[in-house]
C-alpha cells in the first residue's frame, strides 16, 4: 500500500512513526559499534538494529521497511564510514528480501524468519567482499558465518517478537476501552 492511499493524518503518523524507528536503528547501531568484539570472528556483530526492521516488515508494509533499510545503511554508512554502504546495503538488500517474502507465509514465526535474514545478511555482505577483492577464499568464513547469523538473528527476532506481542496486546486494551 503506497504512502498516497493513506488520509493525511495516517501518513503524518506514518512519517512520524517511521522517524522514530529509525532513530532507535541508528541509536541501536550506535551503541553496537560502542560493544567490543566477542567471540573468535573478527568483525561480527549481534545486529541489534535489525529487530528493528523485523518489527517494520511486520506491522508497516513493505515499502516502508525498505525505505527504513536504506535509510540507516546510508546514514550509519555517513556516520561510521561510507566504505562499509556496500557491505551494508548488499547484507541489508538480500535479508530484506528474503525476510519480507518468508513473513508473508502463513505460519512462519518472525523468529524464524529473522534467522533467515540473519543468515543472508552475512551472505549477503560475504558475497560483496568476494566481488570487491576478487577471492573466493572468503566462502570459507562463510560456514562460519552462517551459525553466527543463525544465532543472532534469533535474538533479534525475540526482541521483535516481544515487542510485536506487547504493541498487540497495548492496542487490544486500547480497543476494550474505547
Amino acid at each position: 500500500m503506497g504512502l498516497n492511499t493513506y488520509s493525511s493524518r495516517e501518513r503524518t503518523l506514518r512519517i512520524a512513526y517511521s522517524g522514530m524507528l529509525i532513530a532507535t536503528m541508528m541509536i541501536l547501531g550506535y551503541i553496537e559499534s560502542m560493544l567490543p568484539a566477542v567471540g573468535i570472528v573478527p568483525g561480527v556483530k549481534m545486529g541489534l538494529s535489525n529487530s528493528v526492521l523485523i518489527f517494520a516488515v511486520y506491522l508497516l508494509d513493505v515499502k516502508t521497511a525498505w525505505l527504513l533499510m536504506i535509510l540507516k545503511v546510508t546514514l550509519n554508512g555517513l556516520l561510521f564510514g561510507v566504505s562499509a554502504i556496500p557491505y551494508a546495503l548488499s547484507g541489508g538488500i538480500l535479508s530484506l528480501l528474503l525476510m519480507t517474502l518468508l513473513s508473508r507465509l502463513p505460519g512462519m514465526h518472525p523468529v524464524t524468519v529473522s534467522m533467515v535474514g540473519g543468515v543472508m545478511h552475512n551472505v549477503g555482505q560475504v558475497a560483496m567482499a568476494m566481488l570487491i577483492f576478487q577471492t573466493g577464499q572468503l566462502v570459507f568464513y562463510m560456514a562460519v558465518l552462517i551459525f553466527i547469523g543463525m544465532a543472532c538473528g534469533a535474538l533479534t527476532g525475540v526482541c521483535a517478537y516481544s515487542v510485536m506481542r506487547h504493541m498487540r496486546a497495548i492496542n487490544n486494551a486500547k480497543k476494550s476501552f474505547a
